[in-house]
């Protein structure tokens, strides 16, 4: 969790005026996590921080707020009525293009009243920045802190179909990936594309594996069977960290054979995973990308990745 800062900017640029609130500070129970924040306009929102009561006032309040920046503080179950037993501290600032044009692009530190930076925040900062490691956002003597958000994850989704549609409609909004999207040609895309997906129209997609990063990982579901093979061929030979193959055990039993009549050893094979998904959810377009996503979450498989970073 981040400041995302080009989601802010997008809002800004699109509605003018924009409040981002954010949970600076906990205590016992909360419906969301310090750094979780929500953007609020005239007439909309996105984000959230919990739902609820408390969203709804800090929305609300957000609306109206006439001060640059205000820190507040909520007893959820005494003032607001909700199941959650803490209390929670908001922090609401107001935004505009020139306000964003100041803000650090690494990690961004301001006072949430006046005064100088206190040595505490100072420390953080150097030894965040001098190791490279983002800091966790909290609220430390009066100054909140949080590193700009970065997604630490580069998916490529190769196919704009309707399965590869619902896959970017579902994983688009997740904070850590940064979506490559590719087809053969600009029509294959839908007029509207999420922020942070970036569409690539090729007509050779496969030419384009070796600009994958090799850590990436791959959904390969386009029209074409002949297209899917030599995708999985090219990824293969170039490395990946995950790569996912919509279809039937008998398609990739067939794929198996191929690739290795290709020079590919079943090892080598083996890394590719099909079907890709939940295969009892059914075959509906958004089943297939709520059970790609699960597998895409799975807890099993961020340790595997966490343990491979560390080899």
């Amino acid at each position: 969790m981040g400041f995302d800062l080009e989601a802010l900017r997008e809002a800004v640029k699109t509605h003018g005026r924009v409040v981002r609130v954010v949970i600076a500070g906990i205590k016992g129970s909360s419906p969301r996590e310090v750094g979780a924040a929500m953007l609020v306009w005239e007439d909309g929102q996105s984000g959230t921080i919990g739902g609820g009561t408390l969203e709804f006032q800090a929305t609300e309040a957000a609306r109206t707020q006439s001060s640059p920046s205000r820190l507040t503080h909520h007893a959820l179950g005494p003032d607001m009525g909700q199941c959650c037993g803490g209390a929670v501290s908001l922090l609401s600032e107001v935004y505009d293009l020139q306000a964003i044009d100041d803000l650090d692009d690494t990690i961004i530190a301001r006072p949430t009243a006046t005064g100088d930076m206190p040595l505490s925040v100072k420390r953080l900062m150097a030894s965040a920045r001098g190791q490279g490691i983002a800091p966790d956002p909290q609220l430390i003597d009066g100054w909140m802190v949080e590193p700009v958000h970065k997604p630490t994850r580069n998916l490529w989704i190769w196919g704009a179909g309707h399965v590869g549609r619902a896959l970017v409609d579902v994983l688009a909004p997740l904070p850590d990936l940064s979506i490559t999207w590719v087809d053969t040609g600009p029509e294959r895309f839908p007029q509207a594309v999420p922020n942070g997906v970036t569409t690539v129209p090729a007509a050779k997609p496969a030419e384009l594996v070796h600009h994958a990063p090799r850590d990436a990982e791959h959904l390969v579901l386009t029209y074409s069977h002949n297209l899917d093979l030599e995708l999985c061929n090219r990824l293969l030979s170039h490395d990946f960290r995950f790569a996912g193959l919509i279809g039937s055990a008998t398609k990739w039993a067939r794929f198996r054979s191929r690739l290795a009549a290709l020079g590919h050893t079943p090892e080598r094979i083996s890394r590719i995973t099909c079907p890709i998904g939940d295969p009892a959810l059914g075959k509906h377009p958004q089943m297939i990308a709520v059970g790609v996503a699960a597998q895409l979450l799975r807890p099993a498989r961020q340790n595997e990745r966490k343990k491979d970073l560390s080899a």
